[in-house]
């Protein structure tokens, strides 16, 4: 999972709380319609920055790879020329 990902993945979070806060919905389904758009602010943002860029963003990537790969290059950091 890249930055952007997680980026998306934490704006339709916080986009679903904000809509959940200000429709106050009342039960399950009302719920669920509230999840849906969260998710959409997120898709259409995804959708944008693909357009702008030519990019896909979702990548094959999960989570734990990407955080293995960080704690790998900070456990083995690269020597600089001259080392």
């Amino acid at each position: 999972m890249t930055n952007t990902e997680l980026i998306l993945n934490m704006l339709a979070e916080a986009s679903t709380k904000d809509i959940s806060a200000a429709t106050n919905p009342k039960d399950f389904e009302e719920n669920k319609k509230v999840a849906k758009q969260g998710g959409n602010v997120a898709k259409v943002a995804r959708l944008e920055l693909e357009a702008k860029t030519g990019n896909k963003v979702i990548t094959s990537l999960n989570a734990k790879d990407t955080f293995k790969a960080l704690t790998e290059e900070k456990n083995n950091p690269k020597k600089k020329k001259g080392e």
